[in-house]
């Protein structure tokens, strides 16, 4: 995954769209949507399929940027580089209507977190403002936020939500079933982990496979259970999709180079405490610092008692500089973000 001078934008933007149908005679169903379809689609958006695995809920497709993910009634597409999340959002709607029956939104949510060159980005996707009024024609009634440090006090780091779930829209259906979801945006990762993400082994000079990598990685053992499809790129660069019962899901995807890592790791497995999961991702990447969201409704039973009142998630060599929470119309979300403390050795 190259660009340009060999930069390469690790920042994923992330849309996630729930649907449900206005007639009680059809159910709807999006894993009618053909593979083909899904790459016409991707077309519009400059990236396309490079593998996909499924289990009777959900199928999960990794993509030259990022990952896709479809149940019955939900659509997940993560899309990192200078691609076009956004212009898949008409297609979407449309196909989810018209050969689904699916012809009500339910929720929809847009996110990301700064990029790292947002000179580098297209239309939409220039600014966040651009973006805001991109969504807003297509799906009026949205709200938009800005999260993290606007002084660059925390490196700058600023995470940005778009979204039809707040109070001022008395027309949002709403998610009616528990959902949470956590995810860990991580810059500066530690030279040996980076490592990992080459293709050719830098000791025996060997190419080594996706599914080697995710064992010496640590990636496999995070979250047992998991249907795991993996995708190392060449010369570097790494995605991975695991896929659990009903719609759960993780996902990982990696830019190694050194001037610009990145690894972004989301899950919306339904645990009542993420801080064991939290710190075995942070063993893994070691990053020098990252932003964390916490995202769930008013169904979920996550315990988040730690998360606004205590000092945690507490991870071991990691220190939380700050700590904001929203409350939107029946979702809340927490944002920290975190910074490696100085270990012993210097």
């Amino acid at each position: 995954m190259v660009e340009g001078d060999d930069f390469y934008e690790g920042v994923e933007k992330l849309l996630e769209i729930w649907f449900k149908t206005s007639s009680p005679k059809n159910r709807g169903d999006l894993r009618k949507i053909s593979r083909e379809t899904w790459q016409d689609i991707l077309k519009n958006v400059k990236c396309e399929i490079v593998d996909s695995t499924r289990n009777e809920h959900q199928i999960a497709y990794i993509l030259s940027e990022s990952s896709l993910f479809v149940t019955r009634d939900r659509v997940i597409l993560k899309t990192c580089g200078t691609t076009l999340c956004l212009q898949a959002i008409r297609h979407i709607l449309k196909l989810a209507d018209e050969k689904c029956g699916l012809d009500v939104v339910v929720d929809c949510f847009y996110s990301r977190r700064n990029f790292s060159r947002p000179d580098q980005q297209p239309f939409p996707h220039t600014t966040f403002e651009d973006e805001t009024l991109f969504l807003d024609q297509i799906l009026p009634g949205g709200a938009s936020y800005c999260l993290g440090s606007m002084n660059g006090s925390m490196h700058g780091n600023r995470w940005f939500l778009w979204t039809l779930n707040h109070s001022g829209n008395p027309l949002n259906v709403g998610v009616d079933r528990p959902d949470q979801t956590v995810e860990i945006l991580m810059t500066d990762l530690h030279p040996s982990v980076a490592a990992h993400f080459y293709k050719q082994d830098p000791i025996t000079g060997k190419d080594r496979t996706a599914e080697e990598i995710t064992k010496v990685s640590g990636i496999g053992d995070l979250i047992a259970g998991s249907i795991i499809n993996s995708f190392q790129f060449d010369p570097c660069g790494y995605s991975m999709n695991g896929i659990l019962k009903e719609d759960q899901y993780w996902t990982i995807h990696i830019t190694p180079e050194d001037k610009f890592s990145y690894a972004s790791f989301e899950t919306n497995v339904p645990l009542q405490d993420y801080a064991p999961l939290i710190e075995r991702v942070m063993n893994v990447f070691k990053p020098g610092r990252c932003c964390m969201t916490l995202f769930w409704n008013e169904l979920s039973n996550v315990d988040t008692d730690k998360w606004i009142k205590g000092p945690g998630p507490d991870i071991a060599g990691q220190k939380r500089m700050n700590r904001q929470l929203t409350q939107l119309q029946n979702y809340f979300l927490l944002y920290s973000d975190y910074v490696a403390t100085p270990t012993p050795n210097g």
